[in-house]
């Protein structure tokens, strides 16, 4: 498949401007490229700039901002087919329906213009399912990124049954020309990996609240003060491997192992009731009391920003990957 050189993109089609969607423009305007917008609320283009406005002051304190970017090349469009005219890359960002999506991939699939991948931020869904029958399916793609993606580098990617292989390489490279930090799955899978690993934790951090446990404070808690402060650093196997000592991973199965699935054999499954959901949602408005919505945001935005700007001067002066 002919495809240009990932990192000579310079105009790309944002589809879809919500939360996900409008962090993915400022951060490609932050990259230094055009962005051609659309989203069919009604609000959605004054939502959108007031966002990248928002943002931008974030991008520059972690000097992320490139030499020459500006807002002003943020450009709204009528319809789909309109902002992926003339674009190097699309990335989609509608709602998490399998139907909303297809009728917005019907919309636009025979205006994306020749050798131009179209990447999904769907949390979940399968490509299989989103590309099939349109024309351009081979070059359909999950691009799915973490909330903030103008924030967190991590893109997770994975093609469909009908996606082009050669499409799910360059749209590793893309992600990674441009500052990301982009992981292949070698399978579709629903959730894909993080949100499944996510998932796991998620309902144990349930389990433990409906259980008695522990409060949602001191879940949150548990995990802000403890293993999230490693895992920021290195990933669940390389932990184990150091909590193995000098003989690594091995010794540590060999020595935490029986442990380990005693814990695992224990856990169980939550199922999300009516009633289960209530208790849920009745202890975290609890817990979150009078604080917005737009005020946690800063808060994570704040605390966010030191830690992302002393890894990447940490790495870049000790050569750490």
């Amino acid at each position: 498949m002919n495809l240009p050189e990932p990192s000579s993109i310079h105009r790309v089609g944002v589809i879809g401007t919500g939360t996900i969607g409008a962090s993915w423009a400022a951060y490609f305007l932050a990259r230094g490229m055009e962005v051609q917008a659309w989203d069919p609320a009604p609000d959605a283009e004054a939502a959108l700039r007031a966002f990248v406005d928002g943002a931008w002051p974030t991008l520059e304190g972690l000097d992320a901002v490139a030499d020459g970017a500006s807002p002003d090349r943020l450009t709204f469009h009528a319809g789909p087919a309109a902002a992926v005219d003339g674009v190097g890359f699309v990335q989609e960002s509608a709602p998490e329906n399998l139907d909303v999506k297809r009728t917005l991939y019907a919309e636009f699939d025979t205006a994306l213009p020749d050798g131009v991948v179209m990447s999904s931020s769907t949390s979940g869904l399968i490509m299989s399912e989103l590309q099939a029958g349109f024309s351009n399916a081979a070059r359909f793609v999950v691009g799915h990124p973490f909330n903030p993606p103008h924030l967190i580098p991590l893109v997770e990617v994975v093609g469909g049954t009908g996606t082009d292989a050669s499409v799910v390489d360059w749209t590793i490279d893309f992600y990674n020309a441009h500052g990301k930090k982009a992981i292949r799955l070698n399978h579709e899978a629903p959730g894909h990996l993080v949100n499944r690993l996510q998932v796991a934790l998620w309902r144990e951090a349930m389990d433990a609240v409906l259980t008695g446990l522990a409060s949602v404070e001191d879940v949150d808690d548990a995990i802000k003060y403890g293993p999230g402060l490693r895992l920021s650093v290195m990933g669940p196997f390389e932990l184990c491997h150091l909590a193995g000592g000098p003989g690594g991973f091995s010794n540590f199965l060999d020595h935490f192992g029986d442990a380990l699935q005693q814990w695992m054999n224990d856990m169980r499954t939550v199922e999300l009731t009516p009633e289960v959901r209530a208790k849920l949602k009745s202890d975290v408005a609890e817990a979150v009391g009078g604080r917005e919505y737009a005020s946690i945001a800063r808060e994570r935005d704040t605390l966010l920003l030191p830690v992302l700007s002393t890894l990447a001067r940490t790495r870049r002066e000790h050569g750490l990957h």
